[in-house]
């Protein structure tokens, strides 16, 4: 898949411990999303942070909060982004939804990787501009 220029980020911020029928909300996301085709999701966990419950949760040792917050960010065309928001609706009973609109300048996976590597053995660079063999594995690249 060839993502490039405009997209749309959805960044979804929950805590670690909300739930879909028994197993983290974060991972039905990020299966839900990879079942639609979309480009890629990653989920970052946060240190410390505070939403709609103003209750702060943190990794901090005297602190006994395990709810920390989590965000999944997921990347791919506007389109694709809009058809998937009403999958977020059934999940989603808490927390912050945002989009934003991004240019996407480099993706790579796939058949992309196995190019980076053609052109390594090819002139003697690791072919991808930096970042590794996956492409740099920012937000959205590396959930497979």
């Amino acid at each position: 898949m060839r993502l490039t220029g405009s997209a749309l980020r959805l960044t979804v911020f929950l805590g670690e411990n909300d739930t879909w029928h028994h197993k983290p909300l974060f991972t039905e996301i990020v299966h839900r999303a990879h079942a639609a085709g979309l480009a890629g999701a990653s989920v970052f966990r946060g240190v410390e942070g505070f939403g709609a419950s103003s209750i702060v949760h943190t990794t901090r040792l005297l602190s006994l909060s395990e709810d920390l917050p989590v965000a999944v960010v997921i990347i791919d065309a506007e389109d694709r982004i809009r058809a998937f928001l009403p999958q977020l609706d059934e999940l989603v009973s808490g927390g912050l939804v945002i989009l934003d609109e991004v240019e996407v300048v480099r993706y790579a996976g796939g058949e992309d990787a196995e190019d980076a590597e053609d052109a390594e053995d090819a002139d003697g660079t690791d072919g991808d501009g930096g970042g590794g063999a996956d492409g740099g594995g920012g937000a959205g690249t590396g959930a497979s």
